[in-house]
């Protein structure tokens, strides 16, 4: 069996979505397409529908009106195991050699469930540390407590929360990580070959010739969601920061939305919020930054670190999560420890801007050198491994009942 020649059926728990796991999601769709792999999409839809174009199927499922908001816009449906008849039709018509799921969602459930029931082999993909979100907004949710308490209650949730999805996770056959930290977790958590699944970025697309502005104002820009577990109130330290330093000759330029967003639109005096952007809108705003916050505790990856980097922007992040393995110390941004080391780090590129233009163009020059392709031709790679133990432990099995 040659690579291109395996039959995937992947679920993607998140797809449309405005994040980086739908992003992830939708480009190895378009990698598998553009190469005429055969591959099936199930994913969730505003209708239900299969379409199906060459070697390539879709199907799209209908969330109901029971589905529940765990973000601005991705759902949890607890009917939607209503569509596992019809999966698992296109499923047995397609024939798939592996079953990829994304998580612990709905659409995912459903994956592993038949991929269970008709004995397929599957491989899981970690995208997202629920754990961390959930103890986060736990957290915050018990406000009211004294936060000695409230903090026990998070951690003990997160405890928990970590040791039912690695328990779900020794469903596969391989499972794929977005950095070394998760990876290790995973092989360790469940006994499971695991192996390092980056993220990729469009230099092309990304580009720090779409810049529209050309004052001297510098321009500290964040694009995500403006939820708790992003840490976007360190923004406001930020500017406390710059403030202190006598600096008066910039501007935040927020890209995103979420609940966060009132209490920021309060506190930073000198910003532009602009919602969500996409396509050349997005590629313009990033281009017209000069350094890149992000200030997120709980990131698996960190698309947008890349982006920025692309556009010649570079980042400042935190020591947690992934964006940490993106960053070059020094070179392509800083590596913060801390929300003083945070801020301080942003005053520090501020005050050098010989500095910041050598790290700009460094930061272009990383991420050209990290392409999409490369990434998913890794992925099947993965695929083809995890295919050769599903035979290794059949075989063993027969050769036990021998």
């Amino acid at each position: 069996m040659s690579i291109g020649s395996i039959r995937i059926a992947f679920f993607a728990d998140s797809y449309k979505e405005v994040d980086g796991v739908a992003l992830t999601s939708r480009k190895l769709v378009e990698f598998a397409r553009e190469r005429n792999y055969p591959f099936l999409c199930v994913r969730a839809g505003d209708s239900t529908r299969v379409e199906k174009t060459g070697s390539f199927t879709e199907v799209i499922l209908k969330r109901s009106a029971a589905a529940l908001s765990l973000d601005t816009q991705l759902k949890y449906d607890p009917l939607f195991n209503r569509h596992a008849r019809r999966v698992r039709k296109e499923l047995e018509e397609f024939a798939p050699d592996l079953i990829h799921i994304t998580g612990l969602n709905d659409v995912s459930i459903i994956g592993s469930w038949l991929a269970n029931r008709l004995q397929i082999p599957m491989a899981g993909s970690w995208h997202t540390n629920i754990h961390e979100f959930a103890a986060n907004r736990l957290k915050k949710t018990l406000g009211f407590l004294p936060a000695a308490m409230s903090g026990s209650i998070a951690d003990l949730a997160e405890k928990w929360i970590l040791r039912g999805s690695v328990f779900y996770y020794r469903m596969p056959k391989l499972n794929l990580a977005p950095n070394e930290e998760i990876t290790s977790l995973l092989s360790s958590g469940t006994g499971r070959v695991s192996r390092l699944m980056g993220r990729g970025v469009d230099a092309e697309f990304f580009n720090p010739a779409k810049r529209t502005v050309n004052d001297s104002k510098l321009r500290l820009g964040f694009v995500g969601r403006l939820r708790s577990e992003k840490n976007v109130r360190l923004l406001a330290d930020v500017q406390t920061a710059i403030d202190k330093a006598g600096l008066t000759n910039y501007k935040f330029l927020i890209v995103g939305d979420g609940s966060e967003r009132g209490w920021l639109e309060k506190r930073l005096k000198n910003a532009e919020f602009s919602g969500y952007l996409s396509g050349e809108a997005l590629a313009e705003a990033y281009a017209n930054m000069d350094i890149f916050l992000f200030p997120s505790l709980t990131e698996t990856f960190g698309n947008v670190v890349q982006e920025a980097n692309a556009s010649g922007v570079p980042a400042i992040v935190t020591d947690k999560g992934g964006p940490k393995f993106i960053v070059q110390d020094g070179e392509t941004g800083f590596i913060s420890h801390g929300t003083a080391e945070f801020s301080a780090n942003v005053v520090k590129l501020m005050k050098a801007p010989s500095r910041l233009g050598l790290m700009k163009q460094r930061s272009r020059e990383f991420a050209e050198s990290r392409s999409w392709s490369a990434v998913f031709e890794s992925v099947y790679q993965a695929y083809f491994e995890a295919l050769r133990i599903a035979d290794e432990q059949k075989s063993a099995i027969l050769e036990k009942e021998k």
